[in-house]
């Protein structure tokens, strides 16, 4: 690859990932085309395939970048909440914010996933980039019950679906009702008395003299 087109390439993938994000957003999955993604990034069709073959491999480069920042935004919640005076409330906030980026990328995925659902390939697709991104979950997890002090009884990966479900279904519930339901009310309703629920307490107790 020239020189130049290596140090540009950086930039049009960036390009059209926001256009794409935006254009899927505004147009659904299947509405948006390639033509206008490319319009929208201010640039031509061979530019879109020199970096991707589908708008499905399109969808799971934006995928791969909001899951970083999911894991990002977690890991500095969790490296803060130490401080905290409520922990586990604190990084609840912290981590249930909803603006305008977020809303576009649930409206993507929430269609993808309909779309994933009616055809196995893309599910299976879907699916490891789904347990490439709960695998981080996990781990964020175990940090997690380590700086509460405390020893999980489930399986973690099964406790990250649910968190993972919890989150979706609260989120999709706000943006339908934003005057009744915060997006972080539910979790922080449910989350600390399941999390003391399914964990004990690795306190060592105090002895008498």
């Amino acid at each position: 690859m020239p020189k130049g087109q290596t140090k540009r390439r950086p930039k049009t993938t960036e390009r059209l990932l926001d256009a794409a994000l935006e254009t899927f957003a505004d147009r659904g999955f299947y509405g948006a085309s390639i033509e206008e993604i490319c319009d929208r990034a201010d640039l031509t069709r061979g530019a879109f395939y020199y970096n991707y073959r589908t708008k499905e491999d399109l969808f799971f480069a934006l995928f791969d970048l909001h899951a970083q920042r999911v894991i990002d935004r977690l890991t500095r919640a969790i490296d803060e909440m130490r401080d905290a005076p409520d922990p586990l409330s604190t990084l609840i906030a912290r981590t249930s914010a909803v603006d305008d980026s977020e809303r576009r990328w649930y409206l993507l995925s929430t269609e993808f996933t309909l779309h994933a659902i009616r055809n196995p390939e893309s599910a299976r697709a879907l699916a490891e980039h789904d347990r490439r991104l709960r695998d981080e979950i996990v781990r964020l997890l175990g940090t997690l019950f380590d700086r509460l002090d405390r020893r999980v009884t489930v399986d973690l990966d099964s406790l990250a679906r649910f968190i993972t479900a919890l989150h979706e279904g609260a989120l999709a519930q706000s943006l339908v009702e934003p005057d009744r339901l915060a997006p972080d009310e539910l979790a922080t309703t449910y989350l600390p008395p399941l999390i003391k629920a399914i964990s004990r307490s690795q306190a060592k107790r105090k002895t008498s003299p």
